[in-house]
């Protein structure tokens, strides 16, 4: 039997989302990854990749390839996966506040969050940071699917 699904499912679990362990973004990298090996992660998101998702894991850590084949091979609940990072990387108090600052205070760039911005209509131009921008372009995503006729 498959794993595939035909229903793609928008992974609104936003970058400034933590778990008990008090990781921003690691909910998000779980339920992309997770998603995407159920076939049900929507064209045009990385199910593991080079910005946030990557950021996270080399500060905690964690090799990429293998949180992927756990999350893959295992199928995890989140807590199951925090525990698996708790005991595969480096995850003190100082580690997370650094990762934790690190999402928190990434800007897009001038142009990207322009542009982003724009297509999602926000009129404040000092809106800038990624955790916000990414999190209003899910939602849009998500009323653009439910708006559909």
């Amino acid at each position: 039997m498959s794993t595939e699904t035909k229903e793609k499912i928008v992974p609104l679990v936003s970058s400034g989302t933590a778990g008990p362990l008090g990781a921003l973004h690691l909910p998000r990298l779980w339920l992309k990854v997770s998603l995407a090996n159920a076939g049900a992660l929507p064209e045009g998101y990385d199910e593991c990749g080079s910005g946030f998702d990557a950021l996270t894991l080399s500060s905690l850590g964690i090799d990429r390839q293998k949180a992927i084949d756990f999350i893959r091979q295992r199928k995890p609940t989140y807590m199951e996966f925090e525990e698996w990072v708790v005991a595969n990387g480096k995850t003190d108090k100082a580690t997370i506040d650094q990762l934790n600052a690190a999402i928190r205070g990434y800007n897009h760039g001038d142009d990207l969050a322009q542009r982003m911005r724009g297509a999602s209509k926000i009129g404040n131009a000092s809106v800038k940071d990624a955790v916000t921008l990414n999190t209003i372009e899910d939602l849009d995503e998500v009323h653009a699917r439910l708006n559909r006729t």
